[in-house]
């Protein structure tokens, strides 16, 4: 490899740094309030018996599955187990509801069948307009469960979907890369917040 092309790559990766860093700290600015807003929510609904259904599509699915594992297993210290749900992760659901009805219902339908009053729908989408995002979110609502949404791009449609009772964790970015850094600091933010609230 040629001095010039590891020094770009170099460059590059420092920019990624750079940028990842910017919208952290642009995020701090204004997304605190609403993240304590957000663990206090979810920490009434698990003590209350609810649960946290997750979803997303792509790298969002992986942060849904992360956000539920790290409810179900542990965050950084042990405790109990929460009651967490990761509505991308059930195959046959997925291609079942895909071929029969439609990709966009196969978050809905499980919120449908498996949510109730007072659970939370945890659902995340960079650009805030995944459809099947979107749907449950719609479907939830109709059904009183409390939405908590991680969007990026200034929240697409589904900001527009959101009441005063919701919560909306906007990353400050159009990039998919930088939202989804954001996102999983997002969420790391509230299984700690719980965590503080339940053990301190």
């Amino acid at each position: 490899m040629d001095k010039d092309t590891l020094e770009r790559l170099s460059a590059r990766t420092s920019q990624h740094f750079f940028d990842s860093i910017a919208v952290k700290q642009e995020a701090e600015k204004i997304l605190p309030d609403q993240v304590a807003h957000g663990v206090i929510a979810m920490t009434r609904c698990l003590r209350a018996g609810g649960k946290v259904m997750a979803c997303g599509n792509g790298g969002s699915a992986a942060d849904a599955q992360h956000f539920a594992a790290e409810l179900i297993g542990r965050f950084e210290r042990e405790r109990q187990e929460l009651a967490a749900i990761a509505l991308t992760t059930d195959s046959s659901i997925l291609t079942a509801v895909g071929n029969d009805y439609s990709y966009d219902e196969v978050f809905s339908k499980q919120v449908r069948g498996l949510g109730k009053p007072g659970d939370i729908l945890l659902g995340i989408s960079t650009s805030g307009n995944s459809k099947n995002v979107v749907a449950a979110i719609e479907a939830a609502k109709k059904m009183g469960i409390h939405i908590i949404a991680l969007t990026g791009n200034g929240g697409g449609k589904i900001a527009q979907l959101l009441g005063p009772d919701d919560i909306h964790l906007c990353a400050p970015s159009s990039r998919t890369a930088r939202i989804q850094e954001t996102h999983l600091v997002l969420l790391h933010a509230l299984c700690d917040g719980v965590d503080h609230l339940l053990l301190d």
